[in-house]
């Protein structure tokens, strides 16, 4: 599933929600499929009752089964899946440098690693040996299309155990 947006906030007394999208406009949102929000570690549908767009990364929404404020409070934070998007094709990093949060070059991806919920990417160091590192929108602080750099947050204790 595709991660479409969040749960920002309650809106009104009657179950009304605020999303904010992640790069999908609103009028690419089909309204007749669910959308899933994550219980207890699994996906439970919803239905968009009403959903009214609000600039281009915005929705006020009224979702089926939240009809109060205690209900919507509790959806607060909560993540935004659908499946009917196709992903984009990932773009392809082999063979870029990669550098850390320091601008100190890491090594050169490899491979990529599409595990469910984790996507990695593995570089190749200049010492020969290779790692895996996690490859997250939250990790990502640049990217040089033109000289092939990809500039990384690297979580301590994955480069030197």
């Amino acid at each position: 599933m595709l991660r479409i947006g969040k749960v920002l906030k309650s809106n009104g007394t009657d179950g009304g929600l605020i999303l904010s999208l992640f790069d999908i406009l609103p009028e690419d949102i089909d309204l007749q499929e669910p959308v899933f929000i994550e219980f207890d570690g699994l996906p439970v549908p919803f239905y968009f009752e009403s959903f009214t767009p609000k600039g281009s990364n915005r929705a006020l929404v009224q979702i089926t089964g939240v009809r109060n404020l205690k209900d919507a409070d509790e959806l607060t934070g909560a993540d935004v899946y659908a499946d009917y998007f196709e992903e984009d094709e990932e773009e392809d990093f082999t063979g870029w440098t990669v550098l850390n949060q320091d601008g100190v070059q890491v090594g050169e991806v490899s491979d990529f690693e599409d595990i469910p919920g984790n996507t990695c990417l593995w570089v190749k160091r200049p010492d020969g040996n290779e790692v895996l590192l996690p490859f997250h929108e939250d990790l990502v602080l640049a990217v040089d299309e033109n000289k092939h750099i990809l500039s990384l947050t690297i979580p301590e204790g994955i480069l030197y155990l």
